[in-house]
Parts: C-alpha cells; sequence; structure tokens
C-alpha cells in the first residue's frame, strides 16, 4: 500500500485535473469536462485572480475590476460575484474576510505556458530538453479583451514566448538538430517580423548549415521590410554576420 503521502498527492492530482481554466485564444471553463458557462463580470475576475495566483485583497481586486464604481459599489459587485462564482465540488475561489485567490484546484493554462518557457531559459539548460516542444508555447492571451490589466500580461506573456523560442533555437542548435532549431526560430520570425533577434538567431543557423544564400536573401528581405516599416536600418550586429559571408547586402539596394 502507497504511504499517505503519495495517496494524498494523487488524489490532489486527480482534483485538480477536474477543473480547467483556458486563457489562452478565448476564455473556457470546464469542470469534469463539461463546459461551463459564466456571466462576463465572473469571468473577469476568474481570469484576473488566474493571472496573479497568489492571495489578492479584497479592496486591491474590486478597486482594480470596477475602476468606476465607487469603494463600496466596487466591494459589492465583488462580493455578488463570488456568489456566482460557487460551484458543489469545484472551489474556483478561495475567499475570506479580506482576501481572494483563484482556487488551487484549478488548473490554468497560461501558467503550463509560463513553466514551459521558463524551462526553456534556464541558464543551465543548455542542452534542449527532449520532453519539450514549441507547441507548449502557443496561443494569445483572451485575444478579445482590452482591459488595462490583461493587455499587459498579454505583452508580458508574447515576450516571454519570443525569448524563449530563441533561446530553444540555439539549444537545439548546439546539439545538431539544424531542422528542429530553424523550425523553431520561424515561430519566433513569425510571431514578430520585425524583432532582429529572432531573425538574427534564423541567419545563423542558415550560416551555420553552409545555406548562405538562404542567410543574404533573410537579411535583405528583413532589411527592406525594416526600411520600409519603420524607416530603419539593419543594427550593426546583424549586418555584421553576412559581412563575414563575402559580399554585403547591406550597401546595396
Amino acid at each position: 500500500m502507497p504511504p499517505r503521502a503519495e495517496v494524498v498527492a494523487a488524489a490532489t492530482r486527480d482534483a485538480r485535473a477536474d477543473v480547467r481554466l483556458s486563457l489562452l485564444d478565448g476564455f473556457e471553463l470546464r469542470h469534469d469536462g463539461k463546459e461551463v458557462e459564466l456571466p462576463p463580470a465572473a469571468q473577469r475576475l476568474l481570469a484576473f485572480l488566474a493571472l496573479h495566483d497568489r492571495p489578492l485583497t479584497r479592496v486591491y481586486v474590486a478597486a482594480a475590476l470596477w475602476l468606476d464604481a465607487t469603494e463600496e459599489r466596487s466591494r459589492a459587485n465583488l462580493r455578488a460575484t463570488l456568489w456566482r462564482l460557487r460551484r458543489p465540488g469545484a472551489p474556483l475561489v478561495e475567499a475570506s474576510s479580506t482576501h481572494v485567490r483563484i482556487g488551487r484546484e484549478v488548473v490554468v493554462d497560461v501558467t503550463s505556458l509560463v513553466a514551459n518557457a521558463q524551462r526553456m531559459l534556464r541558464e543551465h539548460a543548455r542542452e534542449a530538453d527532449a520532453t519539450l516542444d514549441d507547441a507548449d508555447l502557443n496561443g494569445e492571451l483572451l485575444p478579445d479583451w482590452y482591459d488595462d490589466w490583461v493587455l499587459d500580461e498579454r505583452e508580458r506573456l508574447r515576450q516571454l514566448r519570443l525569448h524563449a523560442l530563441e533561446t530553444r533555437a540555439e539549444q537545439l542548435a548546439a546539439a545538431g538538430r539544424y531542422g528542429e532549431a530553424v523550425d523553431t526560430a520561424l515561430a519566433a520570425v513569425r510571431a514578430e517580423p520585425l524583432r532582429e533577434s529572432g531573425v538574427r538567431a534564423l541567419i545563423k543557423l542558415h550560416i551555420a548549415e553552409g545555406n548562405h544564400g538562404e542567410a543574404l536573401r533573410r537579411y535583405v528581405a528583413y532589411r527592406d521590410r525594416l526600411r520600409n516599416e519603420l524607416g530603419l536600418e539593419p543594427s550593426p550586429q546583424m549586418t555584421a554576420l553576412v559581412d563575414e559571408l563575402g559580399k554585403n547586402p547591406a550597401t546595396t539596394r
């Protein structure tokens, strides 16, 4: 018979799997595999708590979500919304008289994305982890929501994903897995075509494989787009890459 701690841990994992909150590419809540419909105010509260993932004071949450209401009205709105989130067997929210937080049994997809990205970015993880996949970083946070706190978090996740993809490409290249490295670098470039660090990583991969023509074409395409859209030139660090090939397209039109 397994030790009591293992039984408790297994039961906790089973319970956590029952409630899943998706914030990537849209809001969706599922309990025991069935979709749960929530009013907009309840969705916003649950998403706000999920993105913070720690105890927050009721006063702070109420003020952040009901900006135009008086303190008394915003706190009343919070109480009413918390009541609507009560579900038997599915503790979506943990609330005390002073604080509130997302339920510990709720599995949130954003949490998984952040964990996967951070695994790719760890300084000691210089070797490509075979258990990680670029698909683990897919998804845009609540794309049709425009609250300031959503916009800020969306940008944070975008930057985290781009850095993780670029690091992943470097790790794969160091492991000699150039095909996967190029595919990963391309994912970063597709996500942000004018981000030089992603394009530079891709050019380095083409050079490492001996595909100098590919490297030059990618440089020229990036340079022209940067000029046309932003009126800027590639950095000296970027042009130095192609200078090493014996031809400098930076001086050509």
